[in-house]
């Protein structure tokens, strides 16, 4: 079992920075791929950026390729996401999520079925223009 939290979200102005993180607790070995998914109105789940460790890899969508970076920092169990010139589209909640095993293959699902087995809450981060 794996719990996630985020936080790290607010309100922005277009242009600027935030930087999301998401404390992993629950397993003593870092095993998982991680996630960063979020969630409007729209669209009930969109991917957003994912790392695997083990791989050294990571994967973004195209409309944040550039703008956001996923790293982490294995020693203490956290994931960030860095956001920045953030656009109003950008305005949602977003979830970190993990998946088992930490290789290619789960990464691959988890982005292209935006599923995975543990979900944190979610963050809110709204844009404004």
């Amino acid at each position: 079992q794996v719990q996630l939290v985020e936080s790290g979200g607010g309100l922005v102005q277009a242009g600027d920075s935030l930087r999301l993180s998401c404390a992993a607790s629950g397993r003593a070995s870092r095993s998982y791929v991680v996630g960063w998914f979020r969630r409007t109105p729209a669209k009930e789940r969109e991917f957003v950026a994912a790392i695997s460790w083990k791989a050294g890899i990571t994967r973004y969508a195209e409309s944040v390729e550039g703008r956001f970076t996923v790293s982490g920092d294995k020693s203490k169990n956290m994931t960030f996401l860095q956001m920045n010139n953030l656009k109003p589209e950008d305005t949602a909640v977003y979830h970190c999520a993990a998946a088992e095993p930490d290789d290619l293959i789960a990464l691959a699902t988890m982005i292209r079925t935006a599923s995975a087995y543990w979900w944190g809450q979610g963050t809110q981060v709204t844009v404004s223009s």
